[in-house]
């Protein structure tokens, strides 16, 4: 006898995803997690596949209204709003008909031109690799946006898209991703003096952070919680590098060896808060230490929602009123914190 014993699961996300002693994974179908309904389509929305980064197979999906010359701007072109998907880092595709459908509105109601960006995911890809995969799509769009002035950029992006206006967003680990891009985003536009792409702000929907410290959220949760503690510890240990603790600088913005934000010259955010989330303390907090640092912050919280509302239900009363209050901060700008 050899001694070998079979690989056995170490990590498991019931019905989706099982990381083996082996390193090995086994995935399942993410279905499961959905809710059930038949969503609805959004009608006068066009979209498309392009590949972004050809070595790593990764592709951005584009959506665009058929028609926008009522509200777009004197170069009658749209906003563009970059959107990253959630799923712990380990779950979720850009495919996937929520994360689609929610895209699919953004692009009507606000409108603007949206871009939602295929990332690696762990634990094949432990991070950082999906941070990795953000800023190398946004160097690939500001690389469009040099093309689309000399006539060679995607069509569509040279014909709709006002670069001067990118928006950076994501849903929980999606936001997480979209704070990290933005910050490196406007420290290499302030280091090499780029101008073809403008960061104009950032979004962070029910953002995925984490830490050692338990939050009062964290401690003792809301009742009714779609992400609990231990789903959220576990998807920070698949996804995290192996031995790293939830204070990682990946996971804990404002852990003890992450890099000040203080000097960061970071535009606009708007904080997305729903009431009924383990996370919440640590989204709120974000938030509170960016304005103590006199970052222009915007906090909307949605007291009686879950973690990931803006897609788990798409079409909801709490959905209609995120478009609304993202529609006014990609147009006009940073209000005061509001509750809904």
């Amino acid at each position: 006898m050899t001694g070998d014993t079979a690989p056995h699961v170490v990590e498991d996300v019931p019905g989706v995803l099982q990381l083996l002693s082996d390193g090995s994974v086994v995935r399942g179908d993410e279905a499961v997690l959905w809710p059930k309904d038949l969503l609805p389509d959004v009608p006068g929305v066009q979209w498309k596949d392009v590949l972004y980064h050809a070595a790593h197979g990764l592709s951005v999906r584009v959506y665009r209204p058929e028609s926008s010359s009522s509200v777009a701007g004197s170069s009658g072109k749209l906003p563009v709003l970059v959107y990253f998907h959630g799923g712990g880092y380990c779950l979720g595709s850009y495919t996937q008909p929520h994360f689609h459908t929610y895209c699919l509105r953004a692009a009507a109601e606000l409108p603007a031109v949206v871009l939602s960006v295929q990332y690696r995911l762990a634990p094949e890809h432990r991070l950082p690799a999906a941070i990795e995969d953000g800023v190398d799509f946004l160097s690939w769009l500001r690389g469009q946006a040099e093309l689309a002035g000399a006539g060679s950029a995607d069509p569509w992006l040279a014909e709709s898209a006002d670069f001067a206006r990118t928006f950076i967003s994501g849903a929980s680990a999606g936001a997480n991703l979209a704070h990290h891009v933005t910050v490196h985003a406007v420290s290499t536009q302030t280091q090499l003096g780029f101008n073809s792409l403008h960061v104009a702000g950032y979004v962070l929907l029910s953002a995925f952070f984490g830490g050692s410290d338990r939050t009062t959220a964290e401690a003792d949760p809301p009742a009714g919680v779609t992400l609990t503690v231990e789903g959220s510890d576990k998807l920070w240990r698949i996804s995290l590098p192996v031995g790293a603790s939830r204070d990682h600088p990946l996971s804990n913005p404002f852990g003890p060896e992450s890099p000040s934000l203080a000097p960061v010259d970071l535009p606009p955010v708007l904080v997305v808060a729903p009431g009924i989330d383990v996370l919440r303390d640590r989204v709120l907090g974000y938030a509170t230490r960016l304005k103590e640092m006199g970052k222009a912050v915007e906090v909307a919280k949605f007291e009686g929602e879950r973690h990931g509302f803006s897609v788990l239900q798409p079409f909801g009363q709490a959905a209609n009123e995120l478009m609304r209050v993202l529609r006014r901060f990609m147009y006009t700008g940073v209000t005061r914190a509001t509750e809904r």
